[in-house]
């Protein structure tokens, strides 16, 4: 819920751990037509991949921008990235990370940043593993993104200390 006359604003980050130096362009112009507006990637080279670079950008915006950001990003295969998305009034937060060789993972985050798994998916966990323990961690791995985190782990330590942009958009 928003005070009579300002609106609820969100903000996150898209990281792109990992992209071929053709695809920067695009990858620009794909966050500027979610964005609204241009924006100033500094890519470097990403250590951990030879021949790959590697940016970020920090966002604030409408509600709703982390799963756009995400969306678009999305048909890159060689592409490994994570956008997140705080938690602002009303609106759960969110993480989303993609390697070429999983996919793309959603997490519901919580206003500390820890995963929030939400009810009917431990349901359904529940249901899938028959009271074995095993079946049970797995689902578990499954939803908190276990895979996700080691393969992208690497990605991130290369990325420290890098430039943080700021971009804010409220329309």
């Amino acid at each position: 819920m928003s005070v009579a006359g300002s609106r609820a604003v969100a903000r996150g980050v898209v990281f792109i751990h990992s992209a071929p130096t053709a695809l920067c362009p695009h990858i620009a112009w794909a966050l500027e037509s979610v964005l609204g507006q241009s924006v100033a990637l500094e890519w470097t080279a990403q250590p951990v991949a030879s021949g790959m670079v590697r940016t970020e950008l920090s966002w604030m915006a409408d509600p709703g921008t982390g799963a756009r950001l995400a969306s678009t990003l999305r048909g890159w295969d060689h592409v490994r990235y994570e956008v997140t998305e705080e938690a602002s009034p009303g609106v759960d937060g969110s993480r989303w990370a993609h390697t070429p060789n999983l996919g793309i993972h959603h997490t519901w985050t919580s206003t500390s940043g820890d995963a929030v798994i939400h009810e009917d998916r431990l349901r359904s966990a529940l249901a899938e593993c028959g009271g074995d323990p095993e079946v049970f961690r797995a689902e578990m791995a499954e939803l908190l993104g276990t895979a996700w985190d080691k393969e992208l782990e690497p990605f991130r330590y290369a990325g420290d200390g890098a430039t943080v942009r700021w971009l804010h958009r409220v329309s």
